[in-house]
């Protein structure tokens, strides 16, 4: 391979992935698939492993983690990391302008910007000629923590910037103050895929992103889904203004807020931030307030600072959103792998404007380690769309009358003994034909991210159980008209539909199938893992624990959990099944599709009747072609179903060529 190519080829290969990456982390805007990205990844780690020489730190490699560190180094920075004062009211804020105008009365002639005040940790990132060289914590302002190995894993920060405009002047020397976060849709389904694989669930997004960065273990880092959003410059700043600062940011190829606003004057000022608190609970990711700064740098420099606080900026912050309640009972649900998961049956209470009676109680470990007790008054947080949960009990207020709870010995949906691993901190209920296991396994198996089986809610799932019309995932194959027309509130339309529904998944791709089948801590992308490796499940269902294993990134759990579901003597029975029904599809990649679409790029909108959005988007990749999530002069095709949205004007307008799903067939048909 030594001979195939050269250090320049290498360069403008590691170039390609960093702004692939760019597009896809931060513009949100892929121009390439994943599978590609991959097989991209693998060409520059082959050409790295013959010139190790080569390797530098802006490498897309060097996201992945590195071995464990034995501490984290102090570092000074550059300049003082300030904190900000806070206002807590808009009497605060007023009273805030008051006392700088008389400092300076020019900042009645200056406006404000404001951005969102994350709940997250603060990051201070260093570029030497454009290239990420040093990423460190805010410490105490002064000296902070060495953690560059770890935000490296972070796939949303530039290793190497500019990466979106080369004619943006890039200072020899230019330091960033951005703040590391999880998204509230991101960490909802990190929960979820700790607590279907039987792993200790993180209790909100702040801890877990902060704790996550001060991991000694870089390669644990890379596993959580951590992002950054930049809002400031310490050093190297050409502009003079905050809102040129955040268009610099962007320009350069960093993500910065999509909700900072300008505001030109006080009053605009006030009513920005009313509008913020009305609409706290639509910002993906965790807010706690509004920080406001003087939009001219130098006017809020020469205000000097107060403490450690500068003049120039302030936070007002959102009201709490915790509260106390009485815990009046502990439920405990059974998931789909058999996890038994507590929530606290809480007396109702209000917050943020939303009647709260159940909140997450994590695991049983959790109820233990908090000393969480039955008749407690426990304080209750809700953070936008993220789950309520129990903060823990307010001791001061005990009666004595409260009463210890002890995880169940029986599972509550089957009556069957429950086991707990002593190396893990779930418990689990180990019946196969549980029935609440059931019903979750069914719902998990026809969700939009799987066989997409529109139509089958879990009502009708439930409906279905209840009625022993099925016992397992691979029955919905053998569901009859008869059979759901005796059933309550199915007509004949309703059940055409299903059953369209239930055909139409015969046709999705391997990895959404291997996803399906509910294997214990086997996710989206494990299963595409799989399905690339193993051409079919007569393929996967061979594999030892040593070749699952030799997969990146698997280690003896998944091999062990993956091999002990195949070699389940119920599962395949399940298997056996689904090949009957002629559900056993064979891995795209391995030559079943001819590239017909290559080098063409599609975009797709509206509802289609035949495969679903996901489903014609894989259609595309299979054959070659390339999809995108926005409308651009370099789109060929825009692929149209019913009720499309703004994608449709935008095609018309550019001359871009639009044909509907059919002609998108005959397309990939060569036709």
């Amino acid at each position: 391979m030594n001979g195939k190519f050269t250090f320049e080829a290498y360069e403008s290969l590691k170039g390609e992935l960093n702004f692939h990456n760019y597009r896809y982390h931060v513009l949100d805007d892929p121009l390439i698939s994943d599978a590609e990205f991959d097989q991209m990844l693998v060409r520059l780690r082959g050409m790295e492993e013959a010139h190790p020489e080569w390797v530098t730190p802006d490498s897309p490699t060097q996201r992945s983690g590195a071995p464990p560190a034995n501490q984290f180094r102090k570092v000074r920075h550059p300049s003082p990391i300030l904190s900000l004062a806070n206002a807590f009211s808009e009497d605060d804020l007023r009273a805030w302008y008051d006392r700088i105008i008389k400092v300076d009365e020019r900042v009645s002639d200056v406006g404000f910007v404001a951005e969102p005040k994350i709940d997250g940790l603060t990051v201070v990132l260093h570029y030497t000629h454009g290239v990420f060289t040093m990423g460190a914590t805010r410490g105490d302002g002064e000296v902070g923590e060495d953690i560059t190995t770890n935000l490296r894993t972070v796939k949303s920060l530039p290793l190497k910037i500019p990466v979106r405009n080369e004619d943006i002047f890039v200072p020899d020397t230019l330091v960033v103050r951005a703040e590391a976060f999880i998204a509230k849709q991101d960490f909802v389904k990190l929960n979820q895929e700790l607590s279907d694989k039987g792993e200790r669930t993180y209790q909100n997004p702040r801890n877990t992103a902060a704790g996550s960065l001060r991991q000694l273990d870089s390669r644990l880092v890379a596993e959580r889904p951590l992002t950054i959003l930049a809002y400031a410059i310490v050093s190297g700043n050409p502009k003079r203004s905050q809102w040129e600062t955040l268009q610099y940011l962007r320009d350069l190829g960093f993500p910065v807020s999509d909700i900072a606003q300008q505001c030109l004057d006080f009053s605009t000022l006030l009513e920005c931030t009313r509008t913020w608190l009305e609409r706290r609970e639509q910002i993906p990711y965790e807010v706690d307030g509004v920080v406001i700064k003087l939009d001219d740098l130098a006017l809020a420099d020469s205000l000097g600072v107060v403490g450690k606080d500068p003049r120039g900026s302030i936070a007002l912050k959102f009201p709490a959103q915790e509260v106390s309640t009485r815990l009046n009972d502990i439920g405990v649900n059974v998931g789909r792998t058999g996890v038994l998961t507590p929530y606290a049956i809480l007396e109702p209470v209000e917050i943020g404007g939303v009647i709260v009676r159940q909140a997450t109680l994590h695991n049983f470990d959790y109820i233990r380690d908090k000393d969480i007790r039955i008749g407690d008054r426990v304080m209750v947080k809700r953070a936008g769309d993220v789950i309520p949960y129990i903060i823990g009990p307010i001791t001061e207020q005990r009666t004595g009358q409260e009463t210890t709870y002890l995880p169940p010995e029986t599972c509550p949906a089957c009556g069957e003994p429950v086991e707990n691993d002593l190396e893990e901190v779930a418990w689990y209920c180990v019946n196969g034909s549980c029935p609440a296991q059931l019903i979750r396994n069914i719902e998990h198996f026809v969700s939009r991210g799987t066989m997409d089986i529109d139509g089958l809610g879990i009502k009708i799932v439930e409906q279905l159980v209840r009625e022993e019309l099925i016992h397992d995932v691979a029955d919905l194959y053998n569901l009859k008209k008869d059979d759901l027309l005796q059933l309550e509130g199915f007509a004949g339309k309703k059940v055409e539909n299903l059953l369209a529904a239930i055909e139409t998944s015969k046709n999705q791709p391997l990895s959404r199938l291997i996803n399906a089948l509910g294997i214990r801590g086997v996710g989206e992308a494990v299963a595409g893992e799989l399905a690339k490796r193993f051409h079919d499940l007569d393929a996967l269902r061979s594999a030892t624990r040593g070749s699952i294993e030799a997969i990146e990134g698997f280690g003896p759990n998944i091999a062990e959990s993956i091999t002990d579901w195949f070699e389940n003597e119920r599962n395949q029975g399940i298997l056996e099944k689904l090949r009957r029904a002629g559900i056993w599809p064979v891995e795209s990649g391995t030559g079943t599709a001819a590239s017909t679409l290559e080098g063409k790029k599609f975009v797709v909108t509206g509802t289609l009747a035949g495969l679903s959005r996901d489903g014609i988007k894989q259609f595309i990749i299979d054959h070659g072609g390339k999809v995108s999530g926005s409308i651009s002069k370099n789109t060929d095709y825009l692929v149209l179903g019913e009720n499309p949205g703004s994608k449709y004007d935008d095609a018309r307008a550019l001359g871009v060529t639009v044909i509907n799903e059919d002609e998108l067939r005959r397309l990939a048909e060569g036709e």
